[in-house]
């Protein structure tokens, strides 16, 4: 009897490790070698996560910067995100060429628990200045959210859309409501 419980056990403990394995094997889907899960609620795994997107895309873009931007500092947050109030930001990671008149600019911002990541994306939309360049300007804008990270890019549609499909990609294409406008060049 007691070879039978031993035994019975033993298959319980074996079948929990085996759905313990594929449950977290099923969480980080590989794609040649590299998750494509990202985590991103640290500004150091934001940046990472352009990073990829970079490497992956090769030499398509400028010579980029990435850099974690002063959430208390009211009007850097505007001039990255367009938001207009720092109140429901909770870290920010901006990426553009160091100098360069190419118009690009990509943003992760990490919203505060409770905040209406629909307003705030549609608020980013709307107020971002895709002429901050000055002479010249990013003709299209894509805008979407996982979870409570938001992703902004804004470049030509030939830069910003890769970066944009690949972010999705990231994230296995969990992304919320996506917005987009094409401005008048």
């Amino acid at each position: 009897m007691k070879k039978v419980i031993i035994g019975v056990v033993a298959i319980a403990i074996i079948a929990l490790v085996v759905v313990g394995i594929v449950m977290v094997s099923g969480k980080n889907k590989e794609n040649g070698g590299e998750t494509t899960n990202a985590k991103m609620q640290t500004t150091q795994e934001m940046q990472d996560t352009l990073n990829s997107i970079y490497t992956k895309l090769g030499d398509k873009l400028p010579s980029i910067e990435t850099r974690e931007i002063d959430v208390t500092d009211e009007l850097a947050v505007k001039a990255a995100t367009g938001l207009q109030s720092t109140q429901n930001v909770e870290a920010l990671v901006l990426s553009e060429p160091m100098m360069s008149s190419q118009a690009y600019s990509a943003v992760f911002v990490k919203t505060a628990k409770g905040a209406d990541v629909e307003k705030m994306k549609q608020e980013m939309l709307d107020n971002i200045d895709t002429r901050k360049w000055i002479c010249v300007t990013a003709e299209k804008v894509y805008v979407t959210n996982h979870e409570n990270i938001i992703f902004l890019v804004m470049a030509s549609d030939e830069w910003a859309k890769p970066v944009y499909d690949e972010f999705k990609s990231a994230v296995d294409g969990k992304v919320g409501k996506e917005l987009q406008k094409t401005e008048e060049i």
